[in-house]
């Protein structure tokens, strides 16, 4: 007992104080720098370390970064927009990474989401995160830096650092490689690439800088034709004659992205231009262009053969 000190006086507010008092010398060495280590690791690792037996993953580089780990037998769902490896498609769909509905994640009882920035709305990520369902979300940038990145941060949040980081410095190591035969081209001799997102009502939606397209043109050894404008935006007609494309990039997908190349070029906007002339259009599948994911490499070499070599106007 505290010397002078009479409890049955004390208030209970005052008996709490009091109490922390007498235990504090026996309770701080737990969490100060110089615990005992039997103490501090359990503690730490109760604190960091999520439950991430049951995982859903939102993106497709996300996904495909798992399966390259091979940690898929974690996951219990996946976003529409990974559909690589085929054997993603077999697991439940929780819907659009950027139209999340939480109740469509909860049905499948995960114990943690990871997704890459920007997934959403934030209103959905909100009530998940109430859920106690562990979550973290995944830098994105279109930059050969941020595969490896993102590769350790997921390894990391799925306690698997040494996969992580080995499949990081081979990922790195073939990025670096395609990206040298890329750039080994004279400035003068490279040519533009305009990448077009859409053709809906005759307009041309073009990517701009700060952009998946825009950094697989570049690493590709390319120009990208639209200039520096950020993000997506429609051309105008003028805009696209003064861009001189070489050659026109799309997606490989149905909708408006099915057009031939006849009924591409004869659109006004881009009937002018040297693409038009050679029918030089280039289509790639979606995610392995534009992922930015463990298999980059291989869409830099596809990409830099398509614009410079005979597959240019193999899409027609």
């Amino acid at each position: 007992m505290i010397k002078g000190l009479d409890f049955r006086r004390l208030r209970r507010w005052e008996l709490a104080l009091a109490a922390f008092a007498v235990s504090a010398p026996f309770l701080l060495p737990a969490v100060a720098p110089g615990a005992p280590s039997f103490i501090r690791p359990a503690m730490a690792e109760s604190i960091e370390k999520p439950d991430v037996s049951r995982v859903v993953s939102v993106g497709g580089a996300i996904t495909e970064i798992i399966y390259a780990l091979g940690e898929e037998s974690r996951l219990v769902g996946r976003d529409s927009t990974s559909t690589y490896p085929e054997a993603a498609n077999k697991l439940p769909d929780v819907g659009y990474m950027r139209q999340l509905a939480p109740e469509g994640i909860i049905a499948v009882n995960p114990t943690a989401i990871v997704a890459v920035e920007g997934s959403g709305p934030p209103e959905a990520l909100a009530i998940l995160k109430e859920a106690n369902i562990a979550f973290t979300s995944v830098p994105e940038t279109f930059d050969k830096d941020s595969i490896s990145a993102k590769i350790r941060s997921v390894g990391t949040f799925l306690n698997v650092p040494d996969k992580a980081e080995a499949l990081a410095k081979s990922v790195e190591a073939d990025l670096a490689a395609a990206i040298a035969d890329g750039a080994k081209r004279p400035e003068g001799e490279r040519k533009r690439v305009l990448f077009v997102l859409s053709t809906q009502g005759g307009k041309i939606m073009a990517s701009g800088s700060g952009t998946a397209a825009n950094g697989i043109i570049e690493l590709s050894g390319a120009v990208n034709a639209a200039g520096k404008f950020p993000g997506y935006k429609a051309l105008t007609d003028e805009a696209i004659i003064e861009a001189k494309p070489d050659v026109i990039l799309m997606m490989d997908r149905g909708g408006e992205h099915s057009a031939k190349a006849d009924e591409l070029f004869a659109l006004p906007s881009l009937s002018l231009t040297p693409a038009a002339t050679t029918k030089a259009l280039i289509r790639m599948d979606g995610l392995h262009l534009l992922g930015f994911g463990p298999r980059t490499a291989g869409a830099i070499r596809e990409l830099n053969a398509a614009i410079y070599g005979k597959k240019a106007n193999a899409s027609q």
